[in-house]
């Protein structure tokens, strides 16, 4: 299964269901968490991956397959492969809505996954264009900034060395029978 970007336009109701699985994992804040903050290791973009690929498999091979057991599977892969024990209901709500998402799909209705799919993108172009703005005023401020260092450097001059005295350290007293008296610290 492959990523968002790269999906070919769904065209019948196994491809909606794929894509509707992708989207809503996607669109999971748990794993999205896992995968950006990388706890499923350097690979945890292909890791989601391999699991919308997963469960569409087994949505396809075992029919039978129920919210329960769905969501059994999100909550051990979430614990196995990336370190999250996921206690909040939210596998639940997601196998809940992979669910309904397939059974709209075998009804032939794919309204639901295209408006997914709009706020998906919009929210990627959002993305990319506030990371953008974000670079290019990063990049305005950088130069302001030095200008204005630069003068200030030469106003002020070099700041002087900060250097910490060193500490005393205290004789051990020896008593007559030759015992080194212990002494706390003082505070």
């Amino acid at each position: 299964m492959a990523t968002i970007s790269t999906v070919q336009p769904a065209t019948d109701a196994a491809s909606y269901l794929d894509l509707a699985i992708t989207l809503t994992l996607h669109n999971w804040p748990a794993l999205s968490l896992a995968v950006q903050s990388n706890w499923g290791g350097a690979n945890s973009n292909e890791k989601r991956d391999w699991l919308c690929g997963a469960i569409s498999e087994m949505l396809a091979d075992r029919p039978e397959t129920d919210t329960v057991d769905l969501e059994e599977v999100l909550v051990q892969v979430m614990n196995d492969e990336f370190d999250v024990a996921v206690d909040d209901e939210s596998a639940a709500d997601v196998a809940d809505m992979i669910m309904e998402l397939k059974t709209q799909t075998d009804r032939g209705e794919f309204g639901t996954i295209q408006q997914m799919l709009e706020k998906f993108h919009k929210k990627s172009q959002n993305r990319s264009a506030a990371s953008q703005f974000q670079r290019v005023e990063t990049a305005d401020e950088d130069q302001e900034t030095d200008d204005e260092s630069e003068e200030e450097d030469t106003e002020m001059g070099e700041a002087p060395e900060l250097v910490r005295a060193p500490r005393e350290r205290a004789e051990p007293e020896i008593d007559d029978d030759g015992f080194t008296k212990v002494v706390g610290k003082r505070r």
